[in-house]
């Protein structure tokens, strides 16, 4: 499972402030600047937005997020941002219209923490770990299909390639003909069940991994279209950022740190070469400079406090003056809504 923060400790006077992963390195990428328009995508508990916020006088942040909890969580700190905060409940990939339909057009900056966050993790009836049982579900919106849907819905071949595909798991087929299996005796509805019914076919790995694990992830990753968001994210900021501004994204496995990869090396003005012989190819004019070349990961002292944290990894790049590429008609979520 990924994660976008940690819950610190209680302490005296209540709960310590909730603190992002990697927090001192998205900051210190991401250098706000006085009067700046900055757009936090993955509000979550607010982390990375008061940490933008309190970084310099007078800069404005628009944040996201698609849960409705965390927008009614927010709302404290929006009164007491007395206006330099604006919070909507809304996908990231939909950031560029968002942000013109609020007037922060251009975006001095972009922070993009991707994954489930730990509120989230921690709810028992969200669905999102199988370390409560709770309802199957694992929608962020609270909207739409759910896990459970997926799970007693899906033909076996499909639920194997969206195992194997979204969640890495090399036992993909013999999970889904299990879960085929169970489901012909009742309708599977919670965590647990989905858990123990992946734990008979997966054995515990040497490093403590649960079983469930990678069909947990697979399952999210489904129901959130959560791939599918990043690309537009990524795409919709290289539109909406001014020369100069900065795209800082968090990635916490390999399906999603791959794909921000490939996006900022070929903005970059260079694609991977075929081989490791051959040299690199050259594309058009670079809408983006890497920031830093190889990403960014979490220090010691980090690791000790939240070990959620040792998976992720952060990429940045900055804006440059080259015109951007021209904005879908629509986005494959808008045509099939029929939009």
């Amino acid at each position: 499972m990924t994660d976008r923060g940690a819950r610190m400790p209680e302490a005296a006077g209540g709960p310590v402030r909730h603190v992002p992963v990697l927090a001192r390195e998205v900051l210190d990428t991401l250098s706000p600047r006085p009067g700046g328009l900055y757009l936090d995508g993955t509000f979550g508990a607010g982390g990375y937005t008061r940490a933008i916020l309190e970084a310099a006088p007078d800069l404005r942040v628009l944040a996201l997020d698609r849960d409705p909890e965390a927008i009614a969580a927010g709302q404290a700190l929006v009164a007491a941002m007395n206006g330099r905060l604006v919070l909507a409940q809304e996908r990231f990939g939909d950031l560029e219209s968002v942000a013109s339909g609020h007037g922060f057009l251009p975006l001095d900056g972009v922070v993009l923490d991707i994954g489930v966050s730990s509120m989230q993790l921690d709810d028992a009836e969200r669905g999102f770990s199988f370390r409560f049982d709770g309802p199957l579900d694992m929608r962020m919106e609270k909207a739409g299909e759910s896990a459970a849907d997926l799970v007693n819905g899906m033909e076996e071949g499909p639920l194997a390639d969206l195992i194997y595909r979204y969640g890495e798991e090399r036992r993909s087929r013999g999970i889904a003909r299990a879960i085929v299996a169970a489901r012909k005796g009742a309708r599977i509805e919670t965590t647990k069940q989905l858990a123990d019914i992946v734990s008979k076919v997966v054995w515990q790995s040497p490093d403590g991994i649960h079983p469930a694990t990678r069909t947990f992830q697979a399952l999210r990753i489904a129901v959130n279209d959560e791939l599918g968001e990043l690309e537009r994210a990524l795409e919709a900021s290289e539109r909406a950022l001014a020369p100069g501004g900065r795209l800082v994204v968090v990635t916490f496995h390999s399906l999603e740190d791959r794909i921000v990869k490939r996006f900022l090396t070929e903005r970059a003005g260079r694609e991977a070469a075929p081989s490791r012989h051959a040299p690199a190819l050259e594309r058009g004019a670079a809408t983006f400079t890497l920031v830093n070349r190889k990403p960014l990961t979490a220090q010691h002292d980090e690791l000790a406090a939240n070990p959620r944290a040792r998976s992720a990894k952060l990429r940045a790049a900055e804006r440059t003056t080259a015109p951007a590429a021209p904005a879908p008609d629509a986005s494959p979520r808008a045509k099939k809504k029929g939009r």
